[in-house]
């Protein structure tokens, strides 16, 4: 340790630093020596330390932490924006070149990024393979650096959040979770903020389970609606009258009575239509297949001889039929497998359906239909922006219905019938559970052996040595009897438990019957994989006579569709604007170089001004304007404020020239990115690592599955869905008052009967895998392993680099504890304020209000994120942060939507982010610390420099 302070000495340029470094790297050593012995920073029996700072400790654990934490921070933000400079992947040292020489690690001014890359990315199984030169310099690094040099707009040029800056931020947030989790404090005393109130208020939030497809009591986005029964009308077309369903939802808001609505199927069908267009861009969830079957219940039925009673009105909410033996079907039959669709049955006294409920059973209209659409509905609610749609709105609340005494019975037993489906449920689970408990001891022993050092080798290593399951260690035999009830209650809950099981179900059956598994197997029997898609590729990337390949064409084909698409409108705007030379300096500026770019956006920011204004004028970019456009372009932005503000017709005209003239500029932006993104796809540097990636990621596989005879395992699948269709057929025919027992031993039957075919596959698997799996399990335990003990450089001493820092006068002792404390309480009121959000979230929602919450799946917490050295105050403190920092998705705009209502949306959501937001405690300056900044990166890279 004594010798990696000195070379940092000597190779320190800033005299000043050095001096600096000097008493800290000693400090850091002695400190690092007296706590080797000390336990790991993620013993969960740490006791909570006092407030006072430990003897010969300058700071606290908490104040150890949180300036450790807003330090890495600061440096994983400036790390993150520093990609994409064009000479980031230079000063990452090796393998990538560098103008000036190889770079050390102690000298990295990337150390995070390094080391990450150096430890848990280039010695990736498949990447560890590729070549220096070749590979990382002559073809990602060139490739990555064009990239950069092509200046893809960013969020702040489209106004809208850009898929490359919300990955910019996940990648922020893991890479600090990972880096203060992994990275230990010295003293041993690192402490986080903890809230025991939280976890139960996190858990209740985790177990909501089965709630969500309650009839009530589950409100989404504001809305609680359930499709709450079924009933037929009557529509006269020419001549005749025909029949149809009609869906009753029962809608509620807060503070408002419910409502009823009937929508027919079809109605549903133009829902869909209309979001796609109110929302262009929108992924939205498919509409459920229209489903006639009928399910029968004997849980429902009344007496026989109440047949006036139990008639229907004229307006029909059942068809029902006497019941027959062959047609049973249950509170299960919610898949529409064996349905025999019901007839109306037509009495001559009126044209409705009379309820004869022979033995008690009654049969419900369309009840499969009802459930899939009800998941449909709340599926689309879970999307804010869907929710507060006025399509939604309008089609929850238009033409409500009044309800007559057979439709309330119809919704009471609609009613009972999901209640008792979820009590079924329940009881599945909780058997499930019970079993999964007798194996508690032994899955303990198999968390430790997991957890413990090497743990993910040793169970692949025994998968290889062992030719059955049989022949495994008891740990690992006890291991897959548990995973043979995970599989069974997922494949339950999937295919019987939920609101969209019936829809699921049914797409998995058409799949099903549609795949050829014997030509599939002889296929991957008699043919090379490897080779057809060498093959392949040779095709797409070959040049000849050194012309463009057909990739370049097929993708150059669809930019430049693009890029015309975007001169149309370009055009049209042209036209529309009526002044040349403001459309040209527009022009210009979208083709300057980025540093005036940048300059002028600095302008705009400073000046709380439009870009637009910011940029017409500029003298940075020709032609200069002249006084009389000067005044229109700003009589036309006060014009645009006012109106967005202010729905003012007089004011519209000079409002729809800014609009036009802000249009313009993203039509720009965008098809200068499309040119650019050409001319990336015609370097020839592309095709080459398109090659190699191929070369390095698929070929390996390939050979492994060839040599592994995997195409036995497509018949050994094909048995196994066979099987599993038959026992969800047995399972939904049952009645709910069939032994839970029996079906939850059913479903672990079916996993029994296949576990050893799949074991085959993943035995022979591991045989020939060239020990290729083998590093990949070294791989993931190299990362477990950075995570629980951090790097094996040492730790960061905290208190040597704050106490340094004080002795040499460039910190203010009581001014830096004070702004370390001011983070701590931030982060304290910031938990409380996010634990605050999350009770209202709850309560408004009726999260646990409702009944008891569902039990979680068997063995859902036999690990826990402490065992893979990450600790769940960091995880909570990542939560916090994505909820803070985190847009909804409604930020793509549509180019051809009306400027003028795409900013009033845009201005909306913030005002709707702020309103949100509001009461969030705000992050206390920090000027003090900025001081420790130099410091810490110099100890920093002395920790992460192996």
């Amino acid at each position: 340790m004594a010798e990696t302070a000195s070379s940092t000495q000597i190779k320190s340029s800033d005299g000043t630093v050095e001096s600096f470094i000097d008493p800290l790297a000693q400090n850091f050593q002695s400190r690092t020596d007296k706590h080797l012995s000390m336990k790991s920073k993620n013993d969960a029996s740490l006791p909570v330390r006092s407030l006072q700072s430990p003897p010969a400790q300058t700071l606290t654990g908490k104040q150890e932490h949180y300036l450790k934490r807003e330090l890495i921070s600061q440096q994983v933000v400036y790390e993150i924006s520093e990609l994409a400079s064009t000479t980031a992947l230079q000063r990452f040292g090796a393998p990538f070149r560098s103008e000036y020489g190889e770079v050390a690690p102690v000298d990295s001014d990337l150390p995070l990024l390094r080391y990450i890359f150096v430890h848990h990315v280039r010695n990736f199984p498949f990447l560890d393979q590729a070549r220096e030169k070749e590979f990382w310099q002559d073809k990602l690094q060139v490739f990555l650096e064009s990239f950069a040099k092509k200046h893809i707009s960013s969020s702040e040029d489209r106004l809208e959040e850009t898929k490359r800056r919300k990955l910019a931020i996940k990648a922020q947030k893991l890479v600090e979770l990972m880096m203060v989790s992994g990275i230990p404090t010295a003293s041993g005393y690192e402490e986080r903020i903890r809230f025991s109130e939280m976890e139960v208020v996190d858990r209740g939030a985790n177990e909501q389970g089965l709630l969500v497809n309650m009839p009530e009591g589950n409100s989404i986005n504001g809305w609680d609606i359930n499709v709450a029964g079924v009933r037929t009308t009557s529509v006269k077309r020419t001549i005749r009258y025909h029949q149809h369903a009609e869906f009753i939802i029962r809608v509620k808001q807060a503070g408002k009575p419910d409502i009823y609505v009937g929508r027919r199927y079809g109605e549903f069908g133009r829902l869909h239509k209309r979001l796609r267009t109110e929302l262009p861009g929108k992924v939205l969830a498919p509409l459920p297949r229209k489903n006639k079957s009928s399910t029968a219940s004997a849980l429902l039925g009344v007496g026989g001889d109440d047949d006036d009673a139990s008639s229907v009105s004229s307006v029909s909410t059942q068809n029902t039929q006497p019941y027959a033996p062959e047609d049973s079907s249950s509170l299960r039959n919610l898949i529409g497998i064996g349905h025999a669709r019901s007839p109306s049955l037509h009495s001559s006294r009126s044209p409705r359906a009379s309820g004869d409920f022979t033995q008690h059973r009654v049969i419900l209209y369309r009840e499969d239909q009802r459930v899939s659409l009800r998941a449909f509905l709340r599926t689309f609610l879970q999307n804010k922006q869907i929710a507060e749609s006025k399509v939604m709105a309008e089609f929850l609340t238009g033409n409500t219905i009044q309800l007559n005494q057979e439709e309330l019975e119809d919704i009471q037993k609609r009613k009972e019938m999901d209640e008792r489906r979820i009590e079924e449920q329940r009881r599945f689970y909780e058997i499930a559970r019970e079993r999964a408990r007798e194996l508690d001891v032994y899955m303990e022993r198999f968390r430790r052996d997991v957890v413990e050092r090497n743990g993910l080798t040793k169970l692949f290593k025994e998968i290889k040595e062992k030719p059955t399951i049989a022949d495994l260690s008891m740990e690992y035999q006890k291991f897959a009897e548990w995973l043979r009830i995970e599989v069974a209650a997922t494949i339950y809950h999937l295919f019987l438990a939920e609101d969209n099981s019936p829809e699921l179900l049914a797409q998995a059956r058409r799949i099903h019957s549609m795949l050829p598994y014997v030509a599939l197997k002889q296929v991957i029997r008699f043919t090379n994989p490897a080779a057809v898609m060498s093959g392949v590729l040779d095709l797409f990337l070959a040049q000849p006579f050194g012309a463009k390949s057909l990739a370049q064409r097929v993708f150059g084909m669809a930019l430049n569709d693009g890029i015309r698409s975007f001169q149309k409108s370009i055009d049209a705007l042209v036209l529309k604007i009526a002044d040349p030379i403001l459309c040209q300096k527009l022009q210009n500026f979208c083709d300057s170089p980025e540093d005036i770019k940048n300059e002028i956006r600095s302008e705009a920011v400073i000046e709380d001004i439009d870009l637009i204004v910011a940029i017409l004028r500029s003298e940075k970019i020709s032609p200069e304007l002249i006084s009389d456009q000067i005044g229109k372009v700003f009589n036309a932005y006060v014009a645009w404020n006012h109106t967005v503000e202010n729905v003012d017709e007089e004011m519209k005209s000079g409002a729809t020239l800014f609009a036009h003239l802000k249009q313009l500029l993203k039509m720009y932006t965008r098809q200068r990115d499309k040119a650019q993104m050409l001319s990336m796809i015609q370097e020839p540097v592309t095709l080459h690592l398109l090659r190699d990636l191929f070369t390095i990621f698929y070929e390996p596989l390939v050979r492994v599955y060839k040599s592994a005879n995997v195409y036995n395992s497509v018949t050994d699948f094909a048995a196994f869905a066979d099987d599993t269709f038959s026992v969800l057929e047995t399972a939904q025919r049952q009645d709910v008052s069939a032994d839970p027992n029996q079906t939850v031993q059913s479903f672990i039957d079916l996993c029994a009967r296949h576990q050893e075919n799949f074991y085959k596959f993943v035995h022979e698997v591991h045989i020939h895998d060239n020990g290729l799996f083998t590093a990949l399990m070294g791989w993931l335990e190299g990362i477990l392993e950075f995570l629980r003990h951090g790097p094996s450089g040492g730790k960061l001493d905290m208190n040597a680099l704050f106490q340094g820092a004080v002795d040499m006068g460039r910190i203010n002792k009581t001014a830096a504890i004070a702004e370390i404390d001011a983070l701590i309480k931030w982060q304290e009121e910031r938990k409380k304020w996010h634990q605050d959000k999350t009770r209202q979230k709850m309560a408004a929602e009726g999260t646990g209000q409702n009944g008891a919450p569902t039990p979680q799946p068997p063995g859902a917490n036999t690990f826990q994120s402490s065992d893979f050295g990450l600790h769940e105050a960091d995880l909570a403190d990542l939560e916090s942060d994505s909820e803070s920092g985190e847009e909804e998705d409604d930020d793509i705009e549509d180019g051809d939507a009306d400027p003028i209502d795409s900013e009033r949306k845009r201005r909306a959501r913030a005002a709707d982010k702020l309103r949100r937001t509001a009461g969030e405690p705000v992050k206390p300056p920090v000027r003090e610390l900025e001081e420790l900044k130099e410091g810490f990166l110099a100890m920093l890279r002395m920790v992460l420099a192996e």
